[in-house]
């Protein structure tokens, strides 16, 4: 794996993950000692697991660490001794096959190792001494031997149960006497030239595609040998993965994802995924049925990532964060509609997150997962606008210096042709089950474009909001639009100590406000995110810049801006998500603070709006949350 940073904070080791668990380096030369290798970004619990070789039943191994973490290795020494031609199997505690590597005579002197990216590469013999314990770069050669470069491409298990391989190599490669089996070790491996086609070389720079005679399941592998018994390359992949195929991204060379269409014998499309394959760059997790009533919805309006666009900075690793449906609601039975988010940055095990449909949600870690706070609401609070009527559309909030929740609405979701742009702040240790604003500022005045008689005008208001702090824009020099002099916050005395940047989703313009104490409120002009929708706002102390977030209309990217030298604020630099994130109306978008950060890294995390992930059947199908990580 390439660009990968370390695991996201507090999070709980996770049995489930095992496929993201490669055997990464094996030696047959006196201590006989394996490493494994987490490709994830959870750690991944392997207590109880065991290990066999082809001639000892699966026995228990005492492993370096109980744990592997994110990124991360552990060691151990088998059990029973290993041959100078032998076979490794590990297993989970419940006998499911992890991972396998074969080698023949001399091949793991002093060990094999992948080569070319650490639980991803090829098997290579390597040249110099072991690197238990950490990467494999050291002993690694410069240039893969050219049966190395044969890598598997695209597997389905859906019903053709057909795998592609790729050579990336100059030169065509004979695989006559290669074989292949499954993750069921009762199957003996199958012959590649016996298949059907029969296929015997794969050309420079071409495809072999051949169906497996062994059958592959809903949750499988595909492991792959040369003649002389060595392994080539494997994929391992979760229930509802390879449907219709598990694919590299990039092609020929990178991680393993769930397609939306086959491609075999072709060129990866690469259009979709994340549900499948081990390696870099996987979105893992999910599962289970959907309530009675939750309605996915699919993403509109797509377009391409905007020229200029940088790849995201943080890990390539997603995973599914929250439970399936778990936003039902009584004005929300669909499940889908959550949309901003927010870390608490008084206490950062906390995140905050609005639903469309009036509803506020508490949420906290609990193994791995975003859930919803027990003792705060396990169903969520009802927010009502001031006076406690109405239903607020509330799509995006922000926590200010006093702990409070600001949140907007761009409309009154019992009249939704009519716009009602407006901050509302709400007190998150009021007690009940409904919550009603302490102050609220109504701006809709200022946006009569939104005013047409259309629902869907009047729902292109405000999407997100951030409270940025004084302190902020003092030392980075911003100029007050109002006075045209360096901004002096003692210009506003009942605003607080900050502003409020609002998205407005019409045409990605930010709008600054002080927010006064008497219900009144100051307006500071509009800052142009150069994207035509903002979605969501964020002010990161981490990059010391304002976030504003964009989803499938912009080709799901996150805006940085800054102030630049004339005191205006402007965008920086524009990420994109990690590529194996689903293009869907992903609304919301959150960083931890750096107080959480562990080994450079923290925790992102993101809304899926309509719940849809990479639809129907899929494992990210009914789920709102998905977490990555971003460096500090």
């Amino acid at each position: 794996m390439t660009g990968v940073v370390a695991a996201q904070p507090a999070a709980a080791a996770d049995p489930a993950g095992y496929q993201n668990v490669r055997i990464n380096e094996v030696t047959s030369s006196n201590s006989d000692t394996v490493e494994l290798y987490n490709t994830g970004s959870t750690a991944v619990s392997i207590s109880g697991w065991k290990v066999s070789d082809d001639s000892f039943s699966p026995q228990s191994f005492s492993p370096s660490a109980g744990t592997v973490p994110a990124h991360g290795f552990v060691t151990f020494d088998s059990p029973k001794g290993l041959g100078d031609s032998d076979k490794l199997v590990i297993y989970t505690s419940g006998g499911t096959v992890v991972d396998r590597v074969e080698w023949a005579t001399g091949m793991a002197k002093p060990a094999m190792a992948r080569c070319g990216g650490d639980g991803t590469g090829a098997w290579v013999t390597t040249t110099a001494a072991t690197t238990f314990g950490a990467a494999n770069a050291a002993g690694c050669p410069a240039s893969l031997p050219a049966a190395s470069q044969v890598r598997i491409n695209e597997v389905t298990s859906d019903g053709a149960d057909t795998v592609e391989l790729y050579n990336g190599g100059s030169s065509a490669v004979s695989i006559g006497s290669w074989k292949y089996v499954d993750s069921d070790t009762g199957h003996s491996a199958a012959s590649v030239s016996s298949s059907s086609p029969s296929t015997t070389s794969i050309p420079a720079g071409g495809y072999a595609t051949f169906a497996s005679t062994l059958g592959l399941g809903d949750n499988d592998s595909v492991f792959l040998t040369d003649g002389n018994g060595n392994t080539v390359d494997s994929v391992t992949w979760a229930a509802g993965g390879a449907k219709p195929s598990d694919e590299r991204c990039a092609n020929g060379t990178g991680d393993f994802r769930t397609a939306t269409t086959a491609t075999l014998g072709g060129a990866n499309s690469c259009s979709g995924s994340g549900g499948g394959g081990t390696g870099g760059g996987q979105l893992l997790g999910g599962g289970g049925s959907l309530t009675s009533g939750c309605t996915p919805e699919a993403p509109t309006g797509t377009a391409s990532t905007p020229a200029g666009t940088s790849a995201w900075p943080g890990g390539l690793d997603v995973t599914i964060a929250d439970n399936v449906c778990a936003f039902t609601t009584s004005t929300g039975p669909e499940g889908r509609d959550v949309s901003g988010l927010a870390f608490d940055p008084a206490n950062p095990s906390v995140l905050w997150a609005a639903k469309n449909k009036n509803w506020l949600f508490k949420l906290v870690k609990s193994n791995g997962k975003w859930i919803p706070d027990a003792s705060w609401s396990a169903t969520g609070k009802q927010i009502r606008f001031l006076g406690g009527s109405g239903e607020p559309d509330s799509e995006g909030l922000t926590v200010g210096a006093n702990g409070h929740l600001y949140v907007t609405s761009e409309r009154d979701n019992t009249k939704n042709t009519v716009p009602k742009d407006t901050i509302m702040e709400f007190d998150p240790t009021g007690g009940g089950s409904t919550l009603t604003p302490i102050h609220q500022w109504d701006m809709t005045s200022q946006f009569p474009q939104l005013d047409t008689g259309s629902k869907d005008d009047a729902n292109l208001g405000f999407e997100g909001v951030a409270y940025v702090p004084d302190s902020w824009l003092t030392a980075n020099g911003w100029v007050d639009p109002l006075t045209g002099a360096a901004y002096n916050p003692a210009n506003y005395p009942l605003h607080g100590s900050g502003l409020f940047f609002a998205g407005l989703e019409w045409d990605g313009t930010l709008h600054a406000y002080g927010l006064n104490s008497d219900g009144t409120f100051t307006t500071f002009g509009a800052i142009s995110t150069g994207k035509a929708s903002v979605v969501d706002v964020t002010f990161d102390a981490g990059t010391q810049r304002i976030v504003a977030t964009c989803d499938n209309a912009c080709g799901e990217t996150h805006t940085f801006l800054k102030v630049n030298a004339a005191g205006a604020i402007v965008p920086d630099v524009t990420y994109t998500n990690p590529a194996v994130m689903p293009v869907d109306n992903l609304e919301g978008f959150a960083l931890a603070p750096t107080s959480t950060c562990v080994n450079g890294s923290r925790e992102a995390v993101w809304t899926d709006d309509g719940i849809y992930g990479f639809g129907s059947g899929s494992s990210s199908y009914g789920h709102a949350l998905y977490s990555g990580t971003f460096p500090c």
